[in-house]
């Protein structure tokens, strides 16, 4: 284990050690934080708002629905497959105050992977927005599912606007497929009904299970992390810890684009600007940048989370710089690696520095953060958050020194109890002493700041000489004419494995890949330049914007015949 020096970099005021959260449960966290806002708006979306007061109301009738009609009892699990809509926050803590743990379910997940999740976090009930609901019926005979939740987009919405985007969707746009789903409960009808019922309430501490979040399976089947109230609460802390000297209490408006189902914005933007009174602008479809921008142009927000792939598509779209960036405090990226001209053009154009941070969703997910009072991007993933020790170990489990490159481990509040249900994988991946094997290389500075190098899965090995996808792609994104670079290796009879590039460009019919490879041979070792370019429309990417490498080999099988 390295010793905590990166404690001297904290900024005044960020202590080292945290003491238990003051909540003994997100419920509780939940109603104290209601009664102190109750008349501020706690979420906005479509232009419709929700205070916290109401929000309160809601998600209180929501509760009691599943306490008395639908019979749950504490523990049982309910599903949420819902994008970034008012109801999303409705359901989860409808859920959570009814003493029962949550799932979230990418709303793009195709029938098997669903089905998958379903049975193994043994999910009683689901709540799907209507236009993914035909994936439910699909998978529904494969599950053990007892009721199903349908919501319209609009729902949540006030009259006439609900009526015009659900008919919209469904008549003009023809974005919702037909499904059956027999005695499906409508969820305004649900509410309607909760709301003639008192809800029961539920002793609940910290060390209960609130949710069951399922790895994103970029490198294989999800599984499931078991998140304790106290995991999160921990989190929530650490994040607020960190940011203190910045945000104000009842003063910020945070832009949520990534998906809330994703727990970098389920902990940071839900639970931790939940907590701070803030006001948070829901984006429902980030992909759809052209409206993004819009809804961006007219909110003056103090705060933005994204990854490296959806800040990128924000500098290429010609409004971009129609957007005031004066009262923006900070931006921060997580997800996957920040590419060094993207944080350059950022901080360029908005005037604020693009932070980098780190996470895995077996850590609730946050685990390191660069300072708030960086000057400008330094590829750093930041310091470990108070009440947070690394260390970098080498394959046998030996503890590493400073700027030796090895496996990442964490330990701290928030790292998760194990995945559920899977006693062998959690021995795998925490250890008897606790840590936390995060399957990432990285290695430790002088003053305690860590430097990601890669997945250790995605690293190639070319001839015996380590390459790590994540340097390669740096450089190939630093070429004018890359708009998005994915790098993975391929088995390869002379050197074992090769190095293959896809791309995606600016100006398809000029690109000239022997152009890039003389780039590439300026700035890379030979071992490390790709054998093969591969120009493509887009790359596969999960729905928060992470390049699915998985996928990238498939391709390349097909493409290359290797």
């Amino acid at each position: 284990m390295i010793q905590p020096i990166w404690q001297a970099q904290y900024q005044p005021g960020v202590p080292n050690e945290l003491e238990p959260p003051p909540f003994s449960s997100l419920v509780d966290l939940f109603t104290r934080t209601c009664q102190r806002f109750a008349d501020k708006v706690a979420f906005e979306n479509f232009g419709a708002t929700l205070t916290y007061h109401q929000l309160e109301q809601q998600s209180r009738q929501f509760a009691a629905y599943l306490q008395h009609i639908l019979e749950l009892k504490k523990g049982d699990c309910v599903a949420i497959m819902l994008p970034n809509v008012l109801q999303f926050p409705i359901a989860l803590f409808g859920i959570l105050r009814a003493g029962l743990v949550f799932t979230n379910i990418n709303p793009l997940y195709t029938s098997d992977e669903l089905t998958h999740q379903l049975r193994d976090s043994n999910a009683k009930v689901i709540i799907v927005l209507e236009n993914f609901a035909h994936t439910v019926a699909q998978a529904l005979p494969e599950t053990d599912l007892k009721h199903v939740i349908v919501t319209h987009l609009g729902d949540s919405l006030p009259f006439p606007k609900a009526q015009v985007i659900n008919f919209m969707l469904k008549y003009v746009k023809k974005a919702i497929p037909n499904w059956h789903i027999p005695n499906a409960i409508w969820f305004n009808q649900l509410l309607n009904d909760g709301n003639d019922l008192g809800l029961c309430p539920v002793t609940l501490n910290d060390d209960d299970i609130a949710c069951l979040q399922y790895t994103g399976g970029t490198t294989g089947q999800a599984k499931g992390a078991v998140l304790l109230h106290r995991n999160l609460l921990a989190n929530v802390d650490q994040v607020i810890a960190w940011t203190a000297d910045t945000l104000e209490v009842g003063k910020e408006i945070v832009i949520t684009a990534l998906p809330l189902y994703h727990v970098f914005a389920l902990t940071v933007n839900l639970f931790a600007f939940f907590r701070l009174g803030a006001r948070n602008v829901l984006i429902s479809n980030p992909r759809d940048i052209p409206r993004f921008i819009t809804q961006l142009i007219r909110t003056r927000f103090t705060f933005i989370t994204g990854v490296n792939t959806l800040f990128n598509a924000l500098l290429h779209h010609p409004k971009f710089d129609q957007i005031d960036f004066s009262s923006v405090k900070f931006s921060i990226a997580g997800g996957m690696a920040v590419q060094q001209s993207v944080a350059q053009a950022w901080q360029k154009r908005t005037g604020t520095v693009l932070l980098q941070g780190y996470g895995l969703t077996e850590a609730s997910p946050v685990v390191s953060m660069n300072p708030l009072d960086v000057k400008k991007y330094n590829s750093s993933i930041g310091l470990p958050l108070p009440s947070t020790h690394i260390g970098i170990f080498d394959e046998q489990g030996q503890a590493l020194s400073i700027e030796e490159t090895g496996e990442l481990w964490v330990k701290g509040p928030q790292v998760m109890a194990g995945y559920w249900q899977s006693p062998q994988l959690t021995n795998q991946v925490i250890t008897q002493e606790g840590w936390l094997k995060t399957g990432d290389l990285a290695k430790v500075d002088a003053q305690g700041f860590i430097y990601l190098i890669d997945r250790k899965k995605d690293m190639i090995n070319v001839s015996g000489f380590k390459v790590f996808p994540n340097e390669v792609e740096e450089v190939i994104a630093d070429y004018p004419d890359v708009d998005e670079v994915g790098v993975i290796g391929m088995p390869c009879v002379q050197t074992g494995e090769q190095v293959i590039a896809f791309v995606t460009v600016n100006d398809k019919p000029s690109f000239d890949s022997q152009q890039l490879l003389a780039h590439c041979h300026d700035h890379l070792t030979g071992y490390k330049i790709p054998k093969q370019i591969i120009v493509v429309d887009q790359l596969p990417k999960t729905n928060v914007g992470k390049v699915l490498r998985r996928q990238l080999r498939e391709l390349a099988q097909a493409q290359l015949q290797v």
